[in-house]
């Protein structure tokens, strides 16, 4: 069966916009708000089922708001959304609001009052006037120049931040002790300005990117943080990195007779190395990473324990360069992300364009090896070499979806993300949306049909 052809149409702007450039945005993960950081050192909440200001993060930060981050699992367990922020005065910031139970509605959002069928604006509202605002609860300081990044670990326990001064560090709320966070790592790695980090979906993996043209990743090993691994390849500034969701979303959701022998074998391979990298840089290429399991490797790092001695030998870590997108951008690309619910990638930047791709099993099913351009379909095929590439079997082949240009008229377009659609318009309760965020101020709901 071909896959289906889609378009990306404009669906809405949301309203009122930043007057000054808007930096980021992210979704809630269980929740219909979206927030985005700005130049006017806030952050604006948006409701994603209106489209409309929902309620704004103020008076914390000095300078520009880089970057937020919700945490993840937080409004489940205290009955308040948590965001951090991180700032251009070296600062980051934690925000917390207390979220209304709603009395009806269906059992969707995460238990917080919207349905999975309507979306009403239940479940946003703070309660009482005296709870309607951000409580500004903790300011991490340490940095010594420009917060860049922030991102939560997946289970909410760490966070992390990166900064112009060439660090990422790497924090922890104590248990038991809100607003109490310490400093388990101060990693000074790169030799550049970093740009972005990400944790692994299901390990303590943290992944960081830098002007410094590098990728490089850490754990904790023997109670201390170390860089477990360096991806090198890109030939300027990395912008950005993502990882791949642990659903295994994408390729492989085909029934099992669909599949050939070696198909299902090179899934089952590939699954078992894990989540995958995709990284974006101003050498306008696109590229995802695999890890490469160690041989005789019978435990998870991280996961189980093992004599120290062992776990230090075993820490460091092998990743190649398994793909490279089409190339489609002829400027700086500024940000990548990977859906979580259909494998999709979508990429944005200084050039203006949105790209959607696909990763889709090769017609032939070859085993080629070689790494050699392939023009087929229209050039959306594009095979190159990589790192350690000469054994790694092409059994997909990554393909454009779909392109818009002047995303944001004129202006560069900083960031792009992937959201779940909450208005009443929704097709289906899985239906994905992209959401971008520009110099113009714009924040701008988009809709693949």
């Amino acid at each position: 069966m071909a896959p289906p052809i889609l378009t990306i149409r404009p669906l809405a702007t949301l309203t009122p916009p930043s007057t000054t450039r808007a930096w980021s945005s992210t979704p809630h993960p269980t929740l219909p708000l979206l927030a985005t950081a700005s130049s006017d050192k806030t952050v604006r909440i948006y409701s994603l089922a209106s489209y409309t200001l929902h309620s704004t993060v103020a008076g914390g930060h000095k300078r520009s708001v880089r970057a937020c981050a919700w945490k993840p699992g937080a409004e489940s367990g205290g009955g308040e959304s948590v965001l951090a922020t991180g700032s251009f005065d070296a600062s980051a910031g934690i925000w917390r609001r207390a979220v209304r139970r709603s009395s009806g509605g269906g059992g969707g959002g995460g238990g917080v009052g919207v349905g999975e069928d309507e979306v009403e604006e239940e479940g946003l509202d703070a309660g009482d006037e005296d709870d309607d605002e951000w409580r500004y609860s903790v300011v991490l300081d340490g940095h010594e120049s420009e917060i860049k990044g922030i991102a939560w670990s997946a289970g909410g326990t760490y966070l992390a931040t990166c900064s112009r001064d060439k660090s990422v560090w790497v924090w922890e709320e104590l248990p038991g002790e809100e607003d109490n966070f310490e400093t388990v790592a101060v990693l000074q790695e790169h030799e550049g300005d970093v740009k972005c980090v990400v944790w692994h979906p299901e390990e303590e993996l943290l992944a960081s990117a830098s002007y410094d043209d590098t990728v490089r990743l850490y754990r904790e090993d023997l109670d201390d943080w170390t860089c477990v691994g360096i991806l090198e390849g890109h030939e300027a500034t990395v912008w950005c990195v993502d990882f791949e969701g642990s659903d295994g979303a994408g390729l492989g959701s085909e029934r099992d007779e669909e599949l050939s022998e070696q198909q299902r074998s090179w899934l089952k391979d590939r699954k078992e190395a894990g989540p995958r990298l995709v990284s974006c840089s101003d050498d306008m290429t696109t590229r995802v990473w695999r890890r490469v399991p160690k041989q005789g490797q019978d435990f998870k790092p991280g996961k189980d324990k093992m004599p120290n001695i062992i776990r230090s030998d075993n820490v460091q870590e092998n990743w190649i360069e398994e793909a490279r997108l089409p190339k489609r951008h002829d400027r700086a690309i500024y940000t990548v992300q990977w859906s979580k619910r259909t494998g999709r990638l979508v990429s944005t930047g200084s050039d203006g364009k949105i790209v959607v791709y696909e990763e889709r099993w090769k017609t032939d099913h070859s085993t080629s090896t070689n790494g050699t351009a392939n023009a087929a379909n229209g050039g959306n095929n594009v095979e190159v070499d990589g790192p350690n590439e000469d054994s790694v079997p092409k059994f997909t082949e990554w393909f454009v979806v779909d392109e818009l240009e002047g995303a944001h008229d004129v202006y560069e377009v900083n960031h792009v993300c992937w959201s779940r659609r909450w208005d009443n318009k929704k097709r289906s309760i899985d239906e994905e949306i992209i959401i971008s965020t520009g110099d113009d101020g714009e924040v701008k709901a988009w809709s693949l049909d």
